[in-house]
């Protein structure tokens, strides 16, 4: 089972063993992640999931789709070249160690 990293702004990490097919915004909600809202409930209609994905990872992850985009504008925190919705990553093989750092605020 692939494992999802989620490191907090003060560095403090947790590891989550991650079912494939879940999405690292419903992971962190049901294993209480500080750091993830996901206001919408994952419907890709709000920024409050949003994660800074580590830059190993950047490419195993779907290319970011036209919604996710228009939503990575209203973010919190600025937006990086890494920044992703973690409502939009489903977990994978190829995604087993997957680090997310969280960003200082969400709403």
């Amino acid at each position: 089972m692939p494992k999802v990293i989620y490191q907090s702004p003060d560095g403090a990490r947790t590891e989550i063993d991650a079912p494939v097919g879940a999405t690292v915004r419903n992971l962190a909600l049901a294993n209480g992640v500080d750091g993830i809202v996901g206001e919408c409930g994952g419907e890709l209609m709000c920024a409050s999931c949003h994660v800074y994905v580590d830059e190993q990872f950047l490419e195993r992850l779907p290319p970011v789709q036209e919604e996710e985009d228009e939503m990575l504008e209203s973010t919190a925190c600025e937006r990086l070249s890494n920044s992703r919705l973690s409502c939009q990553i489903k977990m994978t093989d190829e995604l087993d160690g997957l680090l997310v750092r969280l960003p200082e605020e969400q709403l």
